[in-house]
């Protein structure tokens, strides 16, 4: 088995170094391919303005100055010698995506984008920031179970057209005691915010970060999961058709394109 790893956090994140170990659990043709510096929060952005540069960090290793779409893109299509990767691993992130995070989120993105090129692909990440900012990240978990998650995949196989999620909640391995299989949440508060600041000119600028806020999600949610202490396996697929709209709207704008009364 060929394998893939890429990330958002960049080539030198701890994360990755645990996504290393998950991908050698399955093979020894790992390919390391990720970003030069961090790129969280690039969603699935391309880069179309500048050229991408690509540093050879080891054997089968490379930092592209671009983004986890950009990291894949590159090595399915020009750095990974022979055949194409029979598997995409993206991770392991520093801190959780579920909800509506996934729509921001570089590692889902590597995944989506070894998904496009009809890859299996899985993004992992590890929660942080529930037990107080002052915790450390508990990578142990990501490490101890993230081998165990991608196996139980691989095993089962799942469609072409989707990517699997897999969020390690933010505890110590044995206080770890479930893995659910979840749909994406959506957060009953909006906890992204722009923080006001002046430089030592006196020019404003801002620096965009998150507050701590819980929701109240329902069972079954990959933020209920994290949020109770059980890894959560979140099935996702790139379209974003609203199936119930189209249904409602097909009377009002079907047919002859309409005009101004």
């Amino acid at each position: 088995m060929r394998i893939l790893c890429t990330n958002d956090d960049g080539i030198h994140a701890p994360g990755l170094k645990i996504l290393e170990k998950i991908a050698r659990a399955f093979s020894d043709d790992v390919w390391v391919i990720a970003p030069e510096n961090e790129q969280s929060g690039a969603s699935r952005a391309l880069t179309l303005t500048a050229p991408i540069r690509v540093r050879e960090a080891g054997e089968k290793r490379f930092a592209i100055t671009g983004t986890p779409t950009d990291c894949v893109l590159l090595g399915v299509e020009h750095l990974i010698e022979g055949a194409k990767p029979d598997l995409v691993l993206s991770g392991v992130n520093r801190g959780q995506n579920i909800a509506e995070d996934v729509t921001f989120s570089g590692t889902i993105a590597g995944a989506m984008q070894g998904m496009q090129f009809g890859i299996p692909a899985i993004a992992l990440s590890q929660a942080r920031g529930f037990r107080g900012e002052e915790a450390a990240i508990p990578w142990e978990t990501a490490e101890a179970f993230g081998a165990g998650i991608v196996g139980q995949l691989l095993k089962h196989g799942w469609p072409k057209d989707v990517l699997m999620n897999v969020n390690f909640p933010d505890l110590p391995p044995d206080q770890v005691k479930e893995v659910e299989m979840t749909t994406q949440g959506r957060r009953d508060q909006h906890i992204i915010y722009a923080d006001k600041r002046q430089d030592l000119r006196g020019n404003s600028y801002f620096w965009l970060g998150f507050r701590g806020q819980l929701s109240s999600p329902p069972r079954g949610t990959d933020l209920r999961a994290i949020y109770e202490g059980r890894i959560s396996v979140t099935p996702l697929h790139i379209d974003l058709t609203h199936m119930q709209t189209i249904h409602d709207l097909k009377g009002v704008l079907g047919g002859a394109p309409p005009k101004m009364e």
